[in-house]
C-alpha cells in the first residue's frame, strides 16, 4: 500500500488543521493506521491510530481531547482533525499503516511497515 499525506500548513496558536492520508492499493480489514510526528531534533512519536475495520481509536496523552482520528473506508482515507494547536505541535506529521496490528502495537512506530512522505505542520505563537 502507498500512503499520501496532505493538509499541513501554517496556523496560529489555538487554530485547527485537518490532515488527510490517502491510501492506494488494497486495504485489508485487519489494517491499522496511525499518525506520528517528528519535530526538529526529536524522535518520531506516536500521535493517534485507528483500526481500519472496527474503528477503535488510540491517542497519545498530548493528543487526547484536542485531536480526533477517523477514516473513510469508501475513500480509503484517514484523517486527523487537530484543534487547539500549540507551538509544541509543530512537526512533520507522517501517516503509517500495517496489517494485523495488535492493540498493544497501535502506538509503536516500529510496528508499522508502510509510511507516507509526511506533511509539515507549523504553529506560530
Amino acid at each position: 500500500v502507498q500512503l499520501q499525506a496532505s493538509g499541513g500548513g501554517l496556523v496560529q496558536t489555538g487554530g485547527s488543521l485537518r490532515l488527510s492520508c490517502e491510501a492506494s492499493g488494497p486495504i485489508y480489514s485487519s489494517y491499522g493506521m496511525g499518525w506520528f510526528r517528528q519535530a526538529p531534533g526529536k524522535e518520531r512519536e506516536f500521535v493517534a491510530s485507528i483500526k481500519w475495520s472496527g474503528g477503535s481509536t488510540y491517542y497519545s496523552d498530548s493528543a487526547k481531547g484536542r485531536f480526533t482520528i477517523s477514516r473513510d473506508k469508501a475513500k480509503k482515507t484517514m484523517y486527523l482533525q487537530m484543534n487547539s494547536l500549540q507551538p509544541e505541535d509543530t512537526a512533520v506529521y507522517y501517516c503509517a499503516a500495517d496489517y494485523a496490528l495488535i492493540t498493544s502495537s497501535m502506538g509503536n512506530r516500529s510496528a508499522y511497515k508502510y509510511w507516507g512522505q509526511g506533511t509539515l505542520v507549523t504553529v506560530s505563537s
